[in-house]
């Protein structure tokens, strides 16, 4: 009866230690893994950098697309500015005694009828 209680032991170690290894091995990966938040940067060169000049160079782009429209712009009024000069002039000197200049609307009009004249 003892060498079966015996055999049996023997039985149940052999099963029990391989469930006992695993477990232990299982605990070891655990605390391997939680120490993940090391950055290995290889040759100066690596993924976050690489996404992190990505984002800067398209801001950079924007950026410059953006000043480019507002640069037109100013140009465009500046134009227009200077053409109403120009015609502002042109109206005052115009020998058509029936043109005026009207500064809201910046155009040469006729005093009869309201509509635009060609100084």
């Amino acid at each position: 009866m003892k060498t079966k209680i015996i055999r049996w032991h023997i039985q149940l170690g052999k099963l029990a230690l391989p469930l006992v290894l695993s477990g232990s091995l299982f605990s070891v990966q655990h605390a391997a893994q939680a120490d993940t938040n090391r950055l290995i940067i290889q040759d100066g060169n690596n993924a976050l950098s690489n996404e992190q000049a990505r984002q800067e160079k398209e801001q950079w782009d924007n950026t410059r697309r953006l000043r480019n429209k507002v640069d037109t712009r100013v140009e465009k009024e500046f134009d227009k500015t200077d053409r109403a000069f120009d015609t502002r002039d042109a109206c005052n000197e115009s020998l058509n005694v029936n043109a005026y200049w009207e500064n809201s609307t910046l155009r040469c009009l006729d005093r009869r009828t309201g509509r635009p004249v060609t100084p």
